[in-house]
């Protein structure tokens, strides 16, 4: 579904990709990881082309989108759904109208039809009272659920995820986490997942990519990630007190 092929970027002087491949397929959790600066955003801005490689080639369902022209561009774009890490919810309009948006933007779907799909939304999205009250009246984590919501309103193929869980308490971080496998579960959506929270990444991904210094130091399921031999992986881990032994040892991804 998504696919990297030999992907450099180069910002200023830092080699932020440096001959980056790697595959998303179809119904995936997809998750990368790493330190700050290691290239996990430029990585997603890559799959919607906010970015273009350096060298190299991205591409959706077998089309290379950095050689697209706008029209077919558009049309891959409309196969995302994009979850920004403030939730970049629209302060003067209530959550409705903000879930909404995409819908009133980008269709000439009937007024009746727009509102019956939104309410659909918050209610998988347990926001079935939150619809008349502005951002500014909820809670973070019912901020990202509204912002989940407005990602998913135009029923996309992929959703991806900048920093889901940042700013969240560990309770309202797995609710999050919680609501990623159910957009998987229910609704067959592939998921690119930017985090830097382990614990997040081992609790919902499929598999589990580190970039470190602009290279793939590891690409993996979540059993295999915490038990990798790679030293930088393992003071990943470690740093978020996560070991080889116990629990993690357990996982298991289906």
């Amino acid at each position: 579904m998504i696919r990297f092929d030999k992907v450099t970027k180069v910002l200023g002087r830092k080699t932020v990709l440096d001959n980056v491949s790697f595959e998303v397929g179809e119904g995936e959790t997809f998750v990368i990881v790493g330190l700050s600066g290691a290239g996990k955003s430029v990585t997603l801005k890559h799959m919607i082309r906010l970015m273009l490689p350096d060298s190299g080639t991205v591409s959706i369902d077998g089309e290379a989108i950095n050689l697209l022209g706008r029209g077919a561009l558009r049309e891959v774009r409309s196969k995302f759904g994009v979850l920004f890490q403030s939730a970049a919810l629209l302060q003067w309009m209530n959550v409705r109208d903000n879930v909404a948006l995409p819908l009133r933007e980008h269709t000439k779907m009937p007024e009746e039809e727009i509102i019956s799909r939104v309410n659909e939304k918050l209610e998988l999205l347990s926001l079935d009272d939150a619809g008349d009250k502005f951002p500014s009246d909820i809670s973070g984590g019912m901020q990202k659920r509204a912002g989940l919501a407005r990602a998913i309103i135009m029923d996309p193929k992929i959703v991806l995820y900048d920093e889901p869980t940042s700013g969240l308490d560990p309770v309202t971080s797995r609710r999050i986490d919680d609501l990623i496998v159910n957009m998987r579960k229910r609704l067959g959506i592939t998921s690119v997942v930017v985090t830097h929270d382990l614990h997040s990444a081992l609790a919902i991904g499929s598999r589990i990519m580190m970039l470190h210094q602009g290279q793939i130091v590891e690409n993996a399921p979540p059993a295999g990630f915490i038990k990798s031999k790679n030293e930088t992986v393992q003071s990943f881990l470690e740093s978020q007190y996560i070991t080889k032994k116990g629990k993690w040892e357990e996982l298991s991804h289906e």
